[in-house]
């Protein structure tokens, strides 16, 4: 008899299994036929969480943009965390933003900027988030502690964006806020 109760719980649960499963399934097949309503609406939906990703990047780029420009001495720290920031921008679609003016070298931050036309972020940056170089502060510690902090912001804003994306959108944005935090950490860790 012991045996027969073992089965039957097995039978139950492997029954639930297969009916969540047929229930997943049914599901994700109904946004995929002409015309799937849900299917539109989770486009535009990741297309405005793009959009907002691509737009948070060009901002924090270009506040990397005017840290460098007002202590150029932080270069050699900066441009490689920079560099990818502007690899992440690209992921998004943001359009190409030119390498800082801060010395003859700009390292792996050139490649993915090679070949572009135009120097115009995708979307115009919200006002007061990038701050120009005289608005960055005088001391280079102060400056890369506000850099990390900038950088927590926009990871956390990206990780906070995973719940409403895609499954592809979402391994985007936690990818890009993961490196985020590793940068934070890297801007207000001592010495090189």
């Amino acid at each position: 008899m012991h045996n027969v109760a073992l089965t039957r719980r097995r039978t139950l649960l492997a029954g639930s299994v297969l009916g969540g499963t047929a229930l997943l399934l049914t599901g994700c097949s109904e946004d995929s036929g002409p015309g799937g309503g849900r299917a539109g609406v989770d486009a535009a939906a990741d297309a405005r969480l793009r959009g907002q990703a691509a737009r948070d990047t060009a901002a924090l780029l270009a506040r990397y943009d005017a840290t460098l420009a007002a202590h150029p001495g932080l270069g050699e720290r900066l441009r490689p965390l920079r560099a990818e920031v502007a690899r992440h921008a690209a992921a998004f679609g943001a359009s190409p933003a030119p390498s800082p003016s801060t010395g003859p070298s700009t390292g792996p931050s050139a490649g993915p900027r090679a070949g572009a036309s135009s120097s115009a972020p995708a979307s115009p940056m919200p006002s007061g988030s990038a701050p120009s170089a005289s608005a960055v502060p005088p001391d280079e510690k102060q400056a890369r502690t506000d850099l990390a902090a900038a950088e927590r912001r926009t990871a956390d804003a990206r990780a906070a964006a995973l719940v409403g994306a895609a499954p592809e959108l979402a391994r985007l944005l936690a990818s890009v806020a993961a490196a985020g935090a590793a940068h934070a950490y890297l801007l207000t860790e001592d010495g090189a």
